[in-house]
């Protein structure tokens, strides 16, 4: 492995919530009455949960106060929140434990770098509490992705440059912010043929055939 450090968006790379958020994000606006489907909700992947909330309100008959806003993007989470009990450590593939497993083996600094304020709370359902070296999230971040902050956080909590990190993403506005603040980037999911990514995986064990 040519690189040190290795900084892992958490959402569609070490496991999925993307149902989850779109359910919760359907409740809202169902109960708002604005239009919201599946379709609409690929724009929010990788996107912060207000900027997130910005795009849904786009369709909205009416305008809404900051205050407004704020409860808006409070329910939501709490809805999200609830689900996200249902998560446990089956939905972690072995696959995913075994590659990072082996990646730890190796040496390599693991660490999380997701826009998410859930991260921790995702890492401990999924069993993965405490087991990479850093998580930098939507916590410890005033700018979310495609800004490339979380990926600059983290490599500076490993201690190491951009350079010697690769950051894994699915989501294009995570390659952005990779390409942004000067990583390589390993492409997988739906972004996978993003031509700002370094590597194209097929497969989440590939990382391990990588330099």
């Amino acid at each position: 492995m040519k690189y040190k450090g290795i900084i892992f968006d958490l959402d569609g790379v070490i496991c999925s919530t993307d149902e989850y958020h779109y359910l919760a994000w359907k409740a809202l606006a169902d109960r708002l009455g604005i239009p919201f489907d599946r379709e609409r909700n690929n724009l929010l992947r990788g996107v912060s949960r207000m900027d997130s909330l910005e795009i849904i309100l786009e369709k909205a008959e009416q305008s809404y106060t900051p205050k407004e806003k704020a409860a808006f993007a409070q329910e939501k989470n709490e809805l999200y929140r609830e689900s996200l009990r249902q998560m446990s450590t089956a939905d972690l593939a072995e696959e995913v434990r075994a590659t990072l497993d082996a990646l730890r083996a190796e040496g390599v600094a693991l660490a999380i770098g997701s826009s998410s304020r859930n991260a921790p709370f995702i890492l401990e359902r999924i069993g993965l509490s405490g087991f990479f070296d850093v998580v930098a999230d939507g916590n410890c971040i005033a700018q979310s992705k495609p800004h490339p902050e979380v990926f600059l956080k983290a490599a500076a909590m490993l201690a190491l440059s951009p350079a010697e990190c690769l950051v894994v993403e699915d989501a294009h506005a995570g390659v952005e912010a990779a390409a942004a603040g000067g990583f390589d980037c390993a492409a997988m999911g739906d972004a996978h043929d993003d031509a700002r990514a370094r590597w194209h995986l097929h497969s989440f064990a590939e990382l391990l055939s990588i330099g």
